[in-house]
């Protein structure tokens, strides 16, 4: 199996905590982009400065129009769809929500696997809607990786439930392990 090139990870209710716990066991070398959508309330930079002092790998709020970097992690601002275009350069929307979300996980997800298809890896967390079910469908049919977190190890187990009834998933763990495994699929 060749290196992933990008990895797409997607939470909402109890996000933050997961996403904490997953960006600090990252393995700071890692060459991956890594994409992120979490619904929050917060406001612009919000969640990326918050997100920055727990994490292993630089952690940047995507632009409009600024490309896809390696070995960093890219947050979708709050209150805007993130897409990724097939030059690998972000692109930002006001669309409608998707499943009441903006930024939405399915957005995304979407457009990486456009971009990335065997190349990417997915990643869908704890959430109270199922938002990144149908993108994380959209992964695994273009030949990419799906990774879903345990439902009952979630702190809303709706979204990874979700996930598994619409997409399956190419593995299933407590959160825990999720970045043992990435560090695995990515450095091997």
């Amino acid at each position: 199996m060749a290196q992933p090139e990008a990895i797409a990870i997607g939470c909402s209710k109890g996000g933050f905590n997961a996403l904490k716990l997953l960006l600090g066991a990252l393995d700071p070398r890692l060459p991956q982009t890594v994409l992120v959508c979490c619904h929050t309330a917060s406001g612009t930079g919000v969640l990326s400065g918050l997100l920055a002092s727990h994490s292993a790998l630089p952690v940047v709020e995507a632009v409009e129009r600024q490309p896809a970097a390696a070995g960093t992690v890219h947050i979708a601002p709050g209150g805007y769809h993130l897409l990724l275009e097939h030059d690998q350069h972000f692109a930002l929307s006001v669309d409608e929500p998707v499943c009441f979300s903006r930024p939405s996980i399915d957005v995304l997800f979407s457009s990486a696997a456009d971009v990335y298809h065997t190349g990417l890896i997915g990643v869908v967390l704890t959430g109270a809607n199922r938002d990144g079910a149908h993108g994380l469908a959209q992964i695994r049919d273009h030949g990419g990786i799906a990774v879903v977190q345990a439902p009952a190890n979630a702190e809303a187990a709706t979204m990874p439930q979700a996930a598994l009834d619409i997409s399956g998933a190419d593995y299933c763990l407590p959160l825990e392990k999720i970045a043992q495994l990435l560090n695995h699929l990515c450095l091997t």
